[in-house]
């Protein structure tokens, strides 16, 4: 178990060959640097502990199942080389996700924003309730869903993504995003959501762990370049978030937020 401090931080745990990786955050499972940099160690961790035969990524509580990025955080960047790192943490994430040997089975509970969108679409297998609404918020602020983006097309297609990314401030529903690939399965209710995990992870625990492995690379193909791109796209955010535009958008943003 690992946890950054009492305002956030990453559970870990594994049990009948499932292992479970849990993020949370007090405002709305949020993620601040410290907590991305806890969830890619967690995940590069998971994948190469051999009681863990496959991987649930889940977030705390019963609501939101990401916030995205921390505002409090972002409107504090001065200069290129913090923005650029904060936007990484999100990298490190997305590439830590696609390296990982293991099939990521997403468990989504509540709505997903900007970043939280990038980890759901970068799971293997994702799973959902009808409260699951997705929004990439990320234009509305001055940026732009860069980091993230290459693992949301990669998932839901070009069009799809172009009207998540381009209707900044509108929420596409739950079924919208099984129609295009984002959940496999939208659920009623938690409980059955979590049923539905539960009875897919002790399938994938009981299957050969070479098949999968050998599977998820033929998943991925082609993504190889990621480290390179995720990193030029953290930069081109990192510029971005400094911009009096963007800084103007951001500190709107947190004041209707709270």
């Amino acid at each position: 178990m690992t946890q950054t401090d009492k305002q956030g931080g990453v559970l870990t745990a594994v049990e009948g060959g499932i292992g479970t990786i849990e993020f949370f955050h007090p405002s709305h499972n949020a993620l601040p640097s410290d907590v991305l940099a806890d969830l890619a160690q967690a995940i590069e961790a998971m994948g190469q502990n051999e009681a863990a035969r496959v991987i649930v990524l889940k977030s705390g509580g019963d609501r939101t199942f990401c916030a995205g990025a921390s505002f409090d955080e972002l409107i504090a960047i001065e200069d290129f080389e913090t923005g650029k790192r904060f936007f990484m943490g999100f990298a490190r994430v997305i590439n830590a996700m696609r390296k990982c040997p293991k099939f990521i089975i997403g468990r989504v509970q509540g709505k997903a924003v900007g970043g939280g969108v990038g980890v759901a679409a970068a799971t293997d297998y994702c799973l959902a309730t009808r409260y699951a609404d997705v929004k990439l918020s990320e234009l509305a602020i001055g940026i732009g869903p860069f980091v993230v983006g290459p693992a949301v097309e990669r998932k839901i297609g070009t069009s799809a993504m172009t009207q998540l990314a381009v209707d900044a401030t509108r929420w596409q529903r739950a079924h919208w995003a099984r129609e295009k690939g984002l959940y496999a399965q939208v659920y009623d209710e938690a409980d059955q959501l979590d049923s539905a995990v539960q009875a897919l992870a002790e399938k994938l625990a009981a299957s050969n762990p070479e098949a999968m492995r050998l599977l998820k690379r033929a998943f991925w193909e082609g993504t190889d370049h990621w480290d390179e791109l995720l990193e030029e796209r953290a930069a081109r955010s990192g510029k971005l978030v400094l911009g009096q535009f963007t800084r103007q958008a951001i500190e709107r943003f947190k004041q209707k937020a709270g």
